[in-house]
């Protein structure tokens, strides 16, 4: 659709948005009548909204103008459900509507509101900012609020890795998982950042948030919970025991945030526990 419409300003994006989100409004309807040349993007009808005003525009007035706009618009009038549908066609025509207008309306079965169009649009353009102008906050966010199958083992450790796993799903065709197609989303994502200079900093036991993408000044710093296996409940029980001081050693931070062995070899494998000794009992054999 953007292909075809080459949209330069943010009117056209809105009604991009639109026909997009209509039925029967851009294919079969629009989409030809722009492809033949008969119209151009600003002349279609993409919103509800633009019915009524363009008709009264063309001097009908504003209670048939809205009547006409709510029969096309549920798409009784493509339906053959509107029953005063000849009378308004006949009021188009004698305030010279085209007929092409006419038939776009007889296609149409539903219509995107003009103000839903323009909030759409309106978030996109903010989140589309950030991500050339701020990309470090955007992969922060979109990776905290999104990316539900990040896997720190297989994103973290630069493009190569990113790379191979997406050749790896790729192979796979059709036989891809839900969950390895979802990845595959993020690693995109992932890749494209890598080459943005923008980096993963080192999984870190207290600079790790429990759920959240952490944005520093080198880079963006992943949660525990993006450890493989390592569930949000047990990293939010590692992040509330973190409030109350350091651990003194791995039985301390076993003791004070609940976890199992299973999650403090994840935290061992992901080199959070780096210089942490097992025990802060002293040996005889120390001396």
């Amino acid at each position: 659709m953007l292909v075809d419409t080459k949209p330069t300003t943010f009117d056209e994006l809105i009604r991009i948005s639109g026909l997009s989100h209509g039925t029967d409004v851009w294919l079969n309807n629009a989409q030809s009548l722009i492809e033949a040349g008969t119209i151009k993007l600003d002349e279609a009808i993409c919103c509800r909204d633009d019915i009524m005003i363009y008709l009264i525009k063309q001097g009908l007035e504003p209670q048939p103008s809205f009547k006409i706009m709510e029969a096309v618009r549920k798409g009784k009038v493509a339906k053959g459900k509107e029953p005063k549908w000849p009378e308004y066609e006949q009021m188009m025509k004698d305030n010279n509507v085209p007929e092409w207008y006419i038939d776009s309306c007889k296609k149409i079965k539903y219509m995107f509101p003009k103000a839903h169009a323009a909030a759409y649009v309106t978030n996109a353009f903010r989140i589309a900012w950030f991500k050339v102008h701020e990309p470090k906050a955007y992969y922060t966010a979109y990776f905290t609020i999104r990316a539900d199958e990040f896997d720190s083992d297989i994103m973290c450790h630069g493009e190569e890795r990113v790379k191979n796993k997406m050749k790896e799903i790729d192979l796979l065709g059709n036989g891809a998982t839900v969950k390895e197609k979802n990845m595959y989303a993020i690693l995109e994502l992932v890749l494209e950042m890598y080459e943005r200079g923008i980096n993963f900093l080192p999984m870190d036991l207290y600079k790790s948030h429990s759920t959240k993408f952490v944005m520093e000044e080198d880079g963006i710093r992943p949660p525990l919970n993006s450890i493989p296996g390592l569930g949000t409940v047990a990293a939010e029980g590692i992040e509330k025991a973190k409030k109350d001081g350091k651990f003194m050693c791995i039985d301390d931070l076993q003791q004070r945030s609940g976890v199992g062995k299973s999650v403090i070899e994840m935290l061992k494998n992901a080199g959070c526990l780096k210089g942490m000794t097992q025990s802060n009992q002293m040996s005889f054999f120390e001396f």
